[in-house]
């Protein structure tokens, strides 16, 4: 019985969510992605807030480092977004829109993402 509550404690468990500051969960699946899944009516930079903020937060990532989408355009029906902090990994053509001076690769800084794209979450008065 002991060898069996130490081997249960041994197994690796699933990494557990993320709460992003407007509400939305996202997961890091390695060293490089987060994933965020699929959330009904959420605008595609809502997803970038999510994985910014967990790059920030959980991976204590610089505010100047960079995130690229990972999952290709366009996504299917129902599928989140994957990211990736490692530009070999990103998705040609799958970055936003940028407008002004910076960087054209389809990647924008972790803190961009969180402070242009994460909306408080307002309670109910």
């Amino acid at each position: 019985m002991r060898l069996f509550a130490i081997m249960l404690i041994a197994l690796p468990l699933p990494a557990s969510a993320f709460t992003a500051r407007n509400g939305m969960e996202a997961r890091q699946v390695n060293q490089t992605d987060i994933a965020v899944p699929f959330e009904n009516g959420r605008l595609t930079t809502e997803y970038w807030c999510a994985a910014g903020d967990l790059a920030r937060q959980q991976l204590q990532k610089s505010v100047s480092a960079r995130i690229w989408r990972a999952s290709p355009k366009p996504r299917s029906s129902g599928e989140g977004i994957t990211f990736t902090l490692d530009e070999t990994r990103k998705a040609e053509g799958a970055g936003l829109s940028q407008f002004g001076s910076g960087q054209r690769d389809g990647s924008m800084s972790i803190g961009r993402a969180v402070t242009a794209y994460c909306d408080p979450i307002i309670p109910d008065l």
